[in-house]
């Protein structure tokens, strides 16, 4: 029975923390569908749609330096329940028809904090040889958070109870986070010295890209996530100007990018692993290229295959990106930091593209010819990264860099993390 105890204890935690990250993450999909319904609503500006995701990763870019240090000074379960409650909060100035933006600010806050508690957590509650079969649970319950998040929120458009609704899912996460066991904090006096966490993090993010493969897989994946945050955008606008549907309808096509990343990150593992990872680059040019042809669909059916086509090949490109990253991150710091550098990184670039596309939409530029020009965008960036890779690694033929004989990783027996 002893022997039995502590795995008992463990399966409990991780189902608890499982638990808190699909409705908290479910929350968080749905909040945004029926925060555009509002500005619909409201008769905002278009601008202000892509804006909402603008002033989220604000939040992430701000707190970069500080979030792993907030989950650092006190115990983790408590962290995930205080950002719940924060997202609640958002939800309610939502509710109290507070300006959508610093609303839906709010709940990046809690976003941005949530997530290295979220991964950090792991260790403290599960026996090291369990950490990777928990990391698949929780990004297993990601993705099925999206999906069942996207429904849900296309669902509650238009209704009075829509936000009440997401409310009571974010105090259910929260509730979920009390069947955490208890774990002390790693550091109270984490957030003691700002300044040296401050100076800390921006070590940390020059030793990335100083670093040949990170700087090539931090490049990737920045570009990546800012183009991911700027075609949900265009993909409802696409929805509703060439294909005729609503916006709930337009949301659930959003569906068919997840399942077709979900089924590219499963082939990912399989034919990227990461002795191989720099040669899914490639893939970049073909997403860019197949995004090109949604300007020619005008047919639901059609666009949601394509959509499909398009999560397979972001899947396939992001997971061997984000292997590459993380692996590499491990050698020079420890993982909640590396994560944070990451954050940082991509929510910068999502900022710089989610601006450019807000300023098309302010002088109204027509939706084809700014769909046509964020492919080829894409082609062309994707294309100076492969050819970057070849320039910087002739002799590796686009294989893993070994790691250099100088550095020793920190954190070996710690499992590295995938982003939300």
């Amino acid at each position: 029975m002893s022997a039995t105890a502590p795995r008992a204890r463990s399966k409990r935690a991780l189902r608890s923390v499982v638990a808190a990250q699909f409705f908290s993450s479910l929350a968080d999909n749905a909040l945004l569908i029926v925060a555009i319904d509002l500005l619909m609503q409201r008769h905002a500006p278009g601008w202000m749609t892509p804006a909402l995701r603008l002033f989220f990763y604000l939040s992430y870019v701000l707190l970069a330096a500080f979030a792993g240090a907030v989950a650092d000074a006190a115990p983790k379960g408590r962290v995930l329940m205080a950002t719940n409650l924060i997202k609640l909060g958002g939800c309610a100035l939502l509710l109290w028809q507070v300006q959508p933006l610093v609303a839906y600010a709010l709940v990046g806050l809690g976003a941005a904090a949530y997530s290295p508690a979220k991964y950090g957590i792991l260790p403290e509650l599960i026996p090291q040889e369990e950490l990777v079969a928990a990391n698949g649970w929780i990004e297993a319950g990601t993705v099925l958070s999206i999906l069942f998040g996207v429904a849900l929120g296309s669902t509650l458009v238009g209704k009075g109870l829509a936000l009440p609704a997401i409310g009571a899912v974010y105090l259910l996460a929260a509730a979920c986070t009390l069947a955490i066991p208890h774990s002390p904090a790693r550091d109270r006096a984490a957030l003691a010295h700002p300044g040296r966490l401050l100076r800390d993090f921006g070590g940390s993010l020059a030793l990335l890209w100083r670093d040949a493969d990170a700087r090539i897989s931090l490049a990737v994946t920045s570009l990546f996530w800012a183009a991911s945050a700027t075609l949900q955008f265009l993909v409802l606008r696409w929805a509703a100007e060439r294909l005729g549907l609503t916006l709930s309808q337009g949301a659930l096509l959003q569906i068919a990018v997840a399942i077709g990343m979900a089924a590219g990150a499963v082939g990912a593992s399989r034919w990227f692993p990461l002795g191989r990872a720099l040669r899914a680059l490639p893939i970049g040019i073909a997403l860019g290229a197949v995004i090109l042809l949604m300007t020619l669909v005008t047919q639901p059916a059609v666009a949601a295959a394509l959509l499909v086509v398009i999560g397979a090949l972001a899947g396939l490109l992001l997971v061997p990106m984000n292997a590459l990253l993380q692996s590499r991150g491990l050698l020079y710091m420890h993982p909640g930091q590396s994560i944070a550098v990451q954050n940082f990184n991509e929510s910068l670039a999502s900022l710089a593209m989610l601006g450019v596309y807000g300023a098309l939409l302010y002088f109204d530029a027509p939706l084809l010819p700014t769909l046509a020009g964020f492919g080829g965008f894409l082609v062309l960036a994707m294309g100076a990264a492969l050819l970057w890779s070849r320039r910087q690694r002739p002799q590796e033929r686009f294989g893993y860099s070994p790691a250099p004989n100088r550095l020793s990783t920190r954190s070996q027996s710690e499992s590295p993390k995938i982003r939300q």
